[in-house]
């Protein structure tokens, strides 16, 4: 059965289309939401992939609703065709592994779903993102110039305020958080896409709710119990991503020995400055195919 990928694209074009260059199976559909602010954005070609542009393009910032609203729009185009699996990309991401191995392995395990979970000792940040009111949610970087100190200002005022007042929202709720970059199936988008109100009324002025929206919604969920690895994130969702003091670093050549070896299959993140691994994995990938 056929897979749908689905990315997220901004910017690293370059990387962008060696990630679709791997893509490009028979097996596979690519769908792409470019940000608003991307101009021009470059021209897909596939030799054997459909490949579809959402024409609906939003324009997403860092830590607002907007990013979870570009999922959302992936996973509405995609829904309506016939796919085991939606994988859930960057357009810095790149797979691993070969088309043929990554099909074999979720044929292998096509009752589970692949979203990572971070541990709840790791992640004490969850009640601040979402049971507290964010004012000025598309404005959390733009924190230059009088307009931007004003805001960042009152967002802290407003935060204060409530610390003090004890105000908290979905205060019975209990939340889980994990990275956005999931492979599911064709029934666990069908449910998310049925409570997309429910979260789109849940998650307004919360902060970076991204990666706390899906895992939260298919913890309490029967789906829970179809989780591939609920206790290892990156192992949950088969993601590498290189994390390091808390913030996720670009992979390099020097990498390249660690990304093959890895049982993930795919990795985040990388970037034009270092093609030379990119290019190395996709000789692999395509080598292995």
């Amino acid at each position: 059965m056929k897979h749908a990928y689905l990315i997220l694209a901004h910017h690293e074009f370059d990387v962008l289309m060696r990630l679709v260059k791997a893509l490009d199976d028979e097996r596979n559909d690519i769908y792409i939401h470019f940000d608003k602010k991307a101009d021009p954005i470059p021209e897909i070609i596939t030799a054997r992939a459909n490949v579809y542009i959402l024409s609906n393009r939003i324009d997403v910032k860092w830590g607002d609703m907007s990013q979870i609203d570009s999922e959302f729009l992936l996973f509405q185009e995609a829904v309506h065709g016939t796919y085991a699996y939606y994988h859930l990309l960057s357009g810095v991401d790149m797979p691993l592994k070969s088309q043929d191995y990554i099909h074999r392995f979720f044929a292998l395990h096509s009752d589970k779903e692949f979203i990572g979970y971070c541990q709840k000792d790791e992640c004490p940040e969850i009640d601040r993102r979402v049971k507290q009111y964010h004012l000025f949610p598309r404005h959390f970087r733009s924190t230059r110039g009088i307009s931007g100190f004003i805001r960042t200002a009152l967002r802290y005022l407003f935060l204060r305020i409530q610390y003090i007042l004890g105000i908290r929202r979905n205060s019975s709720a209990v939340f889980k958080k994990g990275t956005n970059w999931v492979s599911v199936s064709k029934e666990f988008v069908v449910y998310l896409l049925q409570h997309k109100e429910e979260v789109l009324k849940n998650y307004q002025y919360t902060y970076c709710a991204d990666e706390i929206f899906l895992q939260t919604l298919c913890w309490y969920s029967p789906f829970r119990e179809k989780l591939f690895d609920p206790n290892d994130e990156s192992h949950g969702c088969m993601r590498l991503i290189g994390w390091k003091n808390s913030q996720i670093t670009d992979w390099e050549e020097k990498d390249y020995d660690l990304l093959i070896s890895s049982e993930a299959l795919f990795a985040r993140k990388f970037n034009s400055k270092h093609l030379k691994v990119v290019d190395r994995l996709l000789y692999k990938i395509l080598s292995n195919a």
